[in-house]
């Protein structure tokens, strides 16, 4: 059908003439209410964007002679975090003569992975940065 003719059809149904696929050969047009149909679209939009779930990344920092209570909070804290959906970044930073003892550090950090295995896994092992050791635990997916 040429556009002309398509043009004044709408026009005498009181809708609008909208390309559906510009790039189709012929050109793919529709005769609707275009005010009505970019409402639909938005709604559907908005309803996906509220479906979609964002991660963030939460950060917890630990020292090498952290105690055991405060061990357990910082646990207790990822463990919300994660069960919240949130990746979580365990720091464990190192000061002055605590570099010449890294392998304490590595074992507070596998102790914390230990202890948050039931509700994440490591995605990042321990890894070296300066006077910071880090790994990244995300959340394991609820089946």
């Amino acid at each position: 059908m040429s556009s002309a003719k398509a043009l004044e059809m709408a026009y005498d149904r009181g809708l609008d003439l909208v390309m559906m696929a510009a790039q189709a050969t012929p050109p793919v047009c529709k005769i609707m209410d275009y005010g009505k149909f970019r409402f639909e679209r938005d709604k559907r939009e908005k309803e996906a964007k509220k479906k979609q779930q964002t991660v963030e990344l939460k950060e917890i920092q630990l020292s090498c002679r952290i105690d055991t209570h405060d061990f357990e909070t910082k646990v207790k804290h990822a463990l919300r975090f994660l069960s919240e959906g949130n990746k979580v970044r365990v720091v464990m930073r190192f000061k002055g003569r605590e570099m010449s003892h890294m392998h304490i550090g590595r074992e507070v950090l596998e102790k914390f992975e230990n202890a948050c295995a039931e509700f994440g896994t490591v995605d990042k092992k321990p890894v070296l940065d300066g006077r910071f050791m880090s790994m990244v635990i995300s959340p394991v997916k609820a089946k």
